[in-house]
């Protein structure tokens, strides 16, 4: 049985850390289920490590559904959260909520996130007024990121810390079932976790987080030209991965591959008919 926004919250009123894994395609999906991930988030992250742009930007709703599709077909267990990309949900509240039920009719997930604090927490009272579980995403928030002129930690400062906690607390009054703090201090990040009743989930926002979330492609090296501070690499999977093709390469270029453990044989009385046919 899959789990609910409520399983989420109870596991931080239990003290329960909750390990959260983005996901793209079936097989980063089961591996991450297997591995007994309670949350997976279908990322706009997607535009820099699946379509090779240089930001979240260029994606597209369509390009979520798709991708959520896969993820939630190949899972029984997480809940699985899709994002809402650029410019899908801040035009007006009807977009955003004609949007938000696309992604969950079309691709079946059980809840969306959406970046953004105070100004974007009328929208998320009115998609959870209509049914739909909104996880939210304030600090560093990617989406914004020519705003903020790159990828930089944010409230650092007096007043940008104060509206971070205001954010943090709009977003919960709103309805957000949880909500994702993106480079944000430490210390600031534990005030903003002890203020609220909802989970908050680190990336790059220290240890004191309800629960963390990480990019699949960080974790295992996939992705080796990026490697931000906040991510630790489990398993160098790439090299691995590159040196088993460039073997594969080599024995086909060699004669070597494949053997006749790699092929199939057929009788010898049929062949000589066909040769006795074509030749």
């Amino acid at each position: 049985m899959r789990l609910t926004i409520r399983d989420i919250q109870k596991m931080k009123t239990a003290g329960e850390r909750i390990a959260m894994l983005t996901a793209y395609d079936a097989t980063s999906a089961y591996l991450s289920e297997a591995a007994g991930a309670p949350m997976l988030l279908v990322g706009d992250s997607m535009g820099m490590v699946i379509q090779g742009h240089d930001s979240t930007i260029p994606v597209t709703l369509d390009h979520i559904i798709y991708h959520s599709g896969i993820v939630v077909r190949a899972t029984q267990r997480a809940l699985v959260v899709g994002d809402m990309p650029f410019m899908t949900y801040k035009a007006n509240v009807e977009q955003a909520m004609g949007n938000a039920a696309r992604l969950m009719q079309e691709a079946g997930v059980s809840a969306v996130k959406l970046e953004g604090g105070e100004y974007i927490a009328p929208t998320i009272d009115r998609i959870v007024q209509a049914g739909i579980p909104v996880m939210a995403h304030i600090g560093l928030t990617p989406q914004s990121v020519n705003q903020f002129g790159g990828f930089r930690v944010q409230g650092k400062d007096k007043d940008t810390a104060e509206q971070l906690m205001c954010d943090a607390q709009a977003v919960q009054d709103a309805g957000a079932f949880a909500v994702v703090l993106e480079l944000v201090p430490a210390p600031l990040a534990q005030e903003i976790t002890k203020s609220l009743k909802i989970p908050t989930i680190g990336i790059g926002a220290g240890p004191h987080c309800s629960g963390q979330v990480q990019v699949f492609h960080d974790l295992l090296g996939l992705y080796p030209s990026f490697g931000p501070r906040h991510a630790k690499q489990y398993a160098n999977v790439g090299e691995v991965i590159q040196t088993a093709l460039a073997s594969y390469v080599r024995e086909v270029q060699s004669g070597d591959f494949p053997t006749a453990e790699n092929s199939s044989s057929m009788s010898e009385e049929i062949l000589a008919e066909i040769r006795g046919r074509w030749h």
